[in-house]
């Protein structure tokens, strides 16, 4: 007869405690539902440490859909027990598929181009992106103060190349007070100029604000090691946002009926990115590039339209949609990014799976 798990620690107890009542209530909260008291109790009380951080948000946030972020780029592979049936579960995958990177869009759409006047459509917001991490830094959730400015620095190296290549320029827009020991941050930008960029889209919200960000560590020491890089072409814009969610999220977005154009200039922008010395992104074998957030796995890529739904959307709640676009595969948030509310029956939808 196999010996039981022994009981989890004092300073785990209560967690893996509510952890089991939300099981029961919220069914649907992914973290939950596959981290049980005995897989805890399996790892070391060192790796235990790392893995309540991971699972923290779902716990502290009963209503979540997935409910856990890796906290390094190892975090997949060390608890693969808990985070594999998890992803194959929100990405509907068997248990053998791999992730397998493919650029190539000729086989979609009218060979490669996607025009949705083509469905009657006027020109749309477009925005599509992707999430990148570094494999010498940990996730955002496990960064501290330091690394975060530390990170900020060594991407500004990689930003300059940017901005002295002709075919780029731009500009960067930090939020970070200072960089401690190493003086002053001669990108950081005033209050008013921070709102003028999220209300045009281009910079990310307050992540303080986001309970579920703050839980998982990913919002902390906020605003240190956040900003953005951004330039124009041709009416796209490029942007780049720094410790976010990711470590990057890389992205352009535009007024167009040809989402085949943000493709395209997204996979420049990126191509360039990747080909500066000194940056190499996490990956794994099995699920791609590697993300904070399981849903993002994979691709890391989200490609999404702003459109107004009046009908779904009456109630100032995005509720009815979601529960329209859900059969569909795809996710419905608030323009202004995930757990903003709905303005103006507007609405930003997307497909939700990125990996398979």
């Amino acid at each position: 007869e196999e010996e039981a798990p022994a009981a989890a620690g004092g300073e785990f107890d209560d967690f893996l405690t509510k952890l089991e009542a939300i099981k029961e209530s919220h069914p649907d909260n992914l973290c939950c539902k596959y981290l049980t008291r005995e897989l805890f109790n399996s790892y070391t009380p060192e790796e235990q440490k790392v893995l309540y951080n991971c699972a923290r948000t779902g716990v502290e946030n009963e209503d979540s859909g997935v409910g856990a972020y890796a906290m390094t780029p190892s975090d997949y592979e060390t608890f693969s027990k808990f985070f594999d049936p998890l992803i194959r579960d929100y990405h509907g995958a068997t248990p053998d598929q791999k992730h397998v990177t493919n650029w190539d869009a000729s086989t979609v759409g009218d060979n490669g181009v996607l025009d949705v006047s083509k469905l009657g459509l006027d020109p749309l917001s477009i925005r599509v992106r992707v999430g990148r991490n570094l494999q010498s830094f940990n996730l955002p959730g496990m960064m501290d103060q330091a690394e975060r400015i530390k990170f900020e620095m060594m991407m500004l190296k990689a930003f300059q190349k940017l901005i002295d290549d002709p075919e780029f320029g731009g500009n960067i827009y930090s939020l970070t007070p200072d960089f401690g020991g190493e003086g002053e941050n001669p990108n950081k930008i005033s209050d008013e100029k921070y709102q003028e960029l999220v209300d045009a889209h281009v910079m990310f919200k307050d992540m303080a604000a986001d309970p579920y960000l703050a839980s998982a560590g990913i919002a902390s020491d906020w605003p240190y090691g956040r900003g953005c890089y951004m330039t124009e072409q041709d009416g796209f814009k490029f942007v780049v946002w720094f410790g976010e969610e990711d470590c990057l999220r890389v992205m352009v977005m535009g007024k167009t009926t040809r989402i085949d154009h943000v493709f395209t200039r997204l996979k420049k922008l990126l191509d360039t990115i990747e080909s500066i010395d000194g940056l190499e992104f996490a990956t794994s074998a099995d699920y791609g590039y590697v993300t904070s957030c399981p849903s993002n796995l994979g691709t890391g890529m989200r490609a999404s339209v702003h459109i107004p739904l009046p009908n779904l959307t009456a109630d100032g709640t995005d509720a009815k949609a979601k529960e329209a676009a859900k059969p569909l595969g795809l996710s419905v948030r608030g323009t202004g990014g995930e757990h903003t509310p709905i303005k103006d029956n507007l609405v930003d939808i997307s497909p939700r799976g990125r990996l398979f």
